[in-house]
């Protein structure tokens, strides 16, 4: 592993930094900016993958302790945020070195636009918290799709974490607020946690380029769930579809070029 310049050290934190007060605002895409600056300052995919991992589990961190000074996460829902989708991100993390990145990146891109154009149109989604599908077969229901949405996150890291929050906003009822604690705290931590160190075990880790992605995570996260909070449901909401449709966006366009 090459050594990393200072000037690429100030690189790496002002990209993460930028990249996780989005996420945090949005409930996930940090991947957007972090992952693709690992990989042009010369990262293999493999190294820059689980170097990424670890630093956004910082997000989590750093998102975490502000949410939880203003809400409680229901326990029933985190735990089956942590048990369908932990397997999922260990199926994730073991298939990813045989999926053809090109094709799950485009796939991955598309459905990612959906999501902001499917909530730009349904201008009342998430405004309210109205929970839903609490009975065995909504809770099956939604156990499975975050079950697949686990598998995307230990495989493709870009945006899962979006999926996470429009999927508690829509099926479970959340608003947009509360199903963002829910991502950032539960997918940031544990998702990301569990995904960095299975990923660890196949590629190696970028130790030396880790300080600065890990204090831009640690001050983005705090700062962009400390804005969302102030700002309110409507101001998540619109960070949410901004941020799906330049996710959507980037990743088609390195899957067709």
């Amino acid at each position: 592993m090459r050594p990393v310049s200072a000037t690429e050290l100030l690189i790496l934190f002002v990209v993460s930094l930028a990249a996780n007060l989005l996420s945090a605002l949005a409930g996930g895409g940090a991947g957007l900016l972090q992952l693709p600056a690992l990989l042009i300052l010369g990262l293999p995919f493999g190294t820059a993958l689980a170097t990424h991992k670890i630093a956004s589990v910082a997000l989590g961190v750093g998102a975490g302790l502000r949410h939880f000074q203003n809400r409680t996460l229901a326990s029933g829902l985190s735990m089956l945020i942590l048990v369908a989708g932990l397997p999922g991100v260990w199926l994730g993390t073991r298939i990813i070195l045989s999926v053809p990145e090109r094709l799950a990146e485009l796939s991955l891109g598309l459905l990612t636009l959906g999501l902001g154009g499917y909530s730009f149109c349904k201008p009342q989604l998430g405004q309210h918290s109205v929970e839903t599908r609490h009975d065995w077969r909504g809770l099956l229901g939604g156990g499975v799709v975050l079950f697949l949405i686990g598998m995307l996150n230990g495989s493709l890291t870009s945006g899962t974490g979006l999926f996470v929050t429009i999927w508690l906003v829509r099926w479970f009822g959340l608003d947009f607020m509360t199903a963002v604690s829910y991502t950032l705290i539960l997918v940031g931590l544990f998702w990301n946690g569990a995904g960095a160190l299975l990923l660890g075990l196949q590629a190696p880790i970028a130790w030396s380029w880790l300080p600065p992605l890990i204090a831009g995570s640690l001050i983005g996260g705090y700062a962009g769930a400390h804005w969302s909070l102030l700002k309110g449901n409507a101001w998540v909401k619109r960070s949410f579809e901004v941020l799906t449709v330049l996710v959507g966006l980037h990743l088609i366009l390195d899957a067709i070029r």
